[in-house]
């Protein structure tokens, strides 16, 4: 691997004993739940007259319950302790909670454990937050991305292997007392990791905790709702749950009545879903280049749908009793094999994403809050689509295909919905799927540009695709003041509404846009926000950077403000430029660029006439067009 690999992480301190602690804990809680509910299935044969689905049933709920209960105190706490410290007690409180449970294990005290399953959900709620907020602190901005991949590769596998080991261990002779070993002695191995976790030495003791429940859980709601873009990524996120916990609910299902397939066909089946979640959260980084990347999403969401829709289109019409084997070796299963790793890897490419948007987009005092917010919505969706697969199977009488291919369709309209509240996903979509394909992007000094507050960019402009360039390589959002007369294209008017671009023209032509461009410049630089011109005020026709005009005094007059001059190269003769004719009508020389966008350091407002903005972007650019 290279050295910028998400896997370095591994070798590291600052990640990987905490990466060892979330899979221990993630293997604990499923070994330790499916333990049981193997045991009270085909042991104990119920508890306390009640039949088994009752009782399975009952399970999941005590496991559940506590994201509600105490979601809004787990995120109080997270915020206010140190996270390493934080973690080693959460880890030694389930040393304790594994000793009692192999104390109910080897005496196969059920209703003990029962009690110990809900203690462990509680466990596991004051875990979360923490889990995810103390990520910003230990990695870089450029390693968000691949830790979060590597977490949810690791939890996702660390629930395969749990449920396997579960299985595995119910074919000795003494699985109570293998069990109870097993999950003291993985609750200890977690422990031990913890202690090495490095201190943080963050903690932020203003935050009040609150002790009752219901309330602090309804304050959750009320912080995650701050930020409606991130609003909107946790429910994603959480409907990612909701899928999830459907196929893999009806997965035993699944395999008996529609593949005719017997216990292994379960397994393989879980395993193919989570073999391709993790190939997918790996990949992100690669395909993200390394930073949080939104355009991968919508293509995460339309593999999710692709492949869902495929599965049902798949389904042998008259299936033969199988085993695992059989799956894999016979080429009118192996679609299916195929569908479920796509299924399993687009929904990486969706999640992984969207937790590091979060964790970045959330101020640090209350990131574990949001976090813990999360999971309540995650919790919510998952009971909401157990319910749903009661009704469309038990009540409407769907099958199990039909309802894979129901979720699927519902999937594009979630995934609708929440694009067009946030047009930024389609924006980075498009910006992704351009520096993938037409361009090549190499840039240098953009770690130049503030991380926060206000600032004004100031380009060359060469093609009607400079926005997208810019915006697709700066981490900031940006707002750019553009020709009005753009926005009437059917296509990039779109994009660059979409954007939220400013719309300028001529103070004599168009005074009510000029002025209007003015006032909305005003307001997106004193809320702090990134602004970028192109001085030239249009497009150039024979590659060179022409005279700066005067407009970017008048915005700097008004608005005082660091300026960062910014030069793109390599664009003129690519598409929408002006080299050979009319940027929309001619063919253009090439329809594949290598380019280049610099930034140099900021310029204080005194100094920055237009005279000496245009003279420093023509010395960023060079003789390279």
């Amino acid at each position: 691997m290279d050295d910028h690999s998400q896997f370095r992480l591994l070798s590291e301190r600052r990640f990987l004993p905490f990466f060892l602690t979330q899979f221990s804990g993630a293997f604990n809680d499923n070994l330790f739940k499916n333990v049981l509910l193997l045991l009270i299935t085909y042991t104990a044969g119920g508890l306390a007259g009640l039949s088994i689905d009752i009782v399975v049933n009952v399970a999941a709920f005590l496991f559940i319950l506590p994201f509600f209960l105490f979601s809004g105190i787990a995120g109080q706490m997270a915020d206010k302790y140190e996270k390493s410290g934080f973690i080693r007690w959460v880890k030694l409180a389930e040393i304790l909670i594994m000793a009692a449970a192999a104390f109910g294990l080897w005496f196969q005290w059920y209703e003990l454990l029962l009690l110990l399953l809900f203690l462990m959900g509680t466990q596991s709620t004051f875990f979360g937050p923490v889990k995810y907020a103390i990520l910003p602190q230990v990695l870089r901005n450029d390693e968000l991305v691949g830790g979060n991949a590597l977490v949810e590769m690791g939890t996702f596998v660390a629930i395969l292997v749990g449920t396997i080991v579960a299985g595995l261990l119910m074919g000795f002779g003494a699985p109570h007392q293998l069990a109870a070993i097993g999950v003291l002695g993985m609750a200890i191995l977690g422990y031990l990791a913890a202690r090495k976790i490095p201190v943080t030495g963050s903690t932020h003791t203003d935050v009040a905790i609150g002790l009752n429940p219901f309330k602090e859980t309804w304050h959750l709601m009320r912080v995650a709702a701050d930020n409606y873009s991130v609003l909107l990524c946790i429910m994603a996120i959480s409907w990612f749950w909701f899928l999830g916990a459907a196929y893999l609910t009806q997965f035993p299902n699944f395999a008996q009545t529609d593949l005719m397939g017997d216990e292994t066909v379960v397994t393989l089946l879980l395993a193919i879903f989570t073999i391709g979640i993790a190939l997918g959260s790996v990949a992100c980084e690669r395909l993200s280049g390394h930073r949080i990347e939104l355009g991968i999403v919508p293509i995460g969401s339309a593999g999710l749908s692709l492949f869902g829709v495929d599965l049902y289109l798949s389904m042998p019409a008259n299936p033969s009793p199988t085993d695992w084997w059989s799956i894999l070796s016979d080429s009118e299963y192996r679609r299916i094999v195929l569908d479920l790793l796509g299924i399993g890897f687009f929904g990486g490419l969706f999640i992984v994403p969207l937790y590091a948007f979060v964790q970045k987009e959330t101020p640090e005092e209350r990131r574990a809050q949001v976090i813990a917010a999360l999971n309540v919505f995650n919790a919510l969706f998952m009971v909401v689509s157990a319910i749903m697969g009661v009704i469309m199977l038990g009540i409407v009488g769907l099958s199990i295909p039909e309802f894979f291919l129901i979720l699927s369709i519902m999937n594009l309209v979630v995934a609708g919905f929440v694009y067009q509240q946030v047009p930024e996903f389609v924006l980075r979509f498009i910006v992704w799927v351009l520096s993938h394909t037409i361009y090549r992007v190499r840039h240098e000094g953009l770690r130049n540009i503030p991380d926060e507050g206000p600032v004004l960019l100031v380009c060359n402009h060469v093609t009607y695709m400079d926005a997208l360039v810019i915006a697709g390589a700066v981490r900031r959002p940006i707002r750019f003041v553009m020709d009005h007369n753009i926005f009437k294209t059917p296509v990039l008017g779109g994009i660059f509404r979409m954007a939220r671009a400013i719309p300028i023209g001529s103070k004599k032509s168009v005074p009510d846009i000029y002025e209007s461009a003015f006032e909305r410049i005003d307001e997106n630089l004193k809320a702090g926000h990134v602004v970028c011109i192109f001085p030239e005020g249009r497009l150039t026709t024979d590659g060179e950077v022409a005279k700066f005009r005067n407009g970017v005094e008048l915005i700097l007059e008004r608005n005082p403000v660091p300026v960062v001059p910014m030069a793109l190269r390599g664009l003129w003769g690519s598409f929408f430029s002006h080299c050979g004719g009319t940027a929309m009508t001619h063919v253009p020389k090439r329809f594949w660029s290598r380019i280049e966008l610099l930034a140099e350091a900021p310029i204080s407002p005194e100094e920055a006439s237009a005279a000496r903005l245009a003279e420093r972007v023509k010395q960023l650019r060079g003789n390279a067009r």
